[in-house]
């Protein structure tokens, strides 16, 4: 598992399930990959900073509509790297393509992130791990709205990068954690 704090570690499946070690990814002058038998690689988003985290919080809890809205469109104003704002203003879009519009800032500013963090286009980010839940929210999000536009080739794409980077997804998963 690849834990966005220090240097990432990246694991990937090795024939006949032998750890080969540490080696050096030369794309990343000398950022080191770690080799084992324990499947695809997996990233893990670091944590939001706790500042961050209490002001959507406080933001999330103005009472629904328009007020919500622009609390949290404050917060993304002063934070605009933090994941799960950006899912949240999209889930309180005033109209689908306000929604989207986030969405999809939500998801390039997650995809940033991730590649920053060591992942190269594949591999695991999975729900399970609370702090990628920001950044799977707003694909989900995107597939969503991408759909109620008519952008079905959107859609489909959205719901398959689920799929492979967390192969138990399922937006029940967003229903329930709600």
């Amino acid at each position: 598992m690849r834990v966005a704090t220090g240097t990432p570690t990246v694991r990937a499946p090795v024939r006949g399930g032998a750890t080969l070690g540490r080696v050096t990814d030369p794309s990343t002058a000398a950022r080191p990959v770690t080799l084992g038998g324990s499947g695809p690689p997996e990233t893990v988003l670091a944590p939001e900073n706790p500042l961050s985290d209490e002001a959507l919080a406080e933001a999330l809890s103005q009472p629904a509509g328009d007020g919500r809205r622009d609390a949290v469109a404050v917060v993304m104003a002063d934070w605009p790297r933090h994941l799960e704002g950006w899912a949240r203003l999209g889930d309180l879009g005033r109209d689908p393509m306000e929604s989207y519009a986030a969405y999809r800032v939500g998801y390039h500013r997650g995809l940033d992130r991730l590649r920053q963090n060591g992942w190269r286009g594949s591999g695991y980010v999975r729900w399970q791990h609370p702090t990628n839940r920001g950044f799977l929210r707003a694909l989900a999000g995107l597939a969503r709205v991408a759909a109620r536009i008519g952008e079905q080739d959107e859609a489909e794409r959205c719901e398959l990068f689920l799929l492979q980077l967390d192969p138990v997804w399922s937006s029940t998963l967003l229903e329930e954690s709600t």
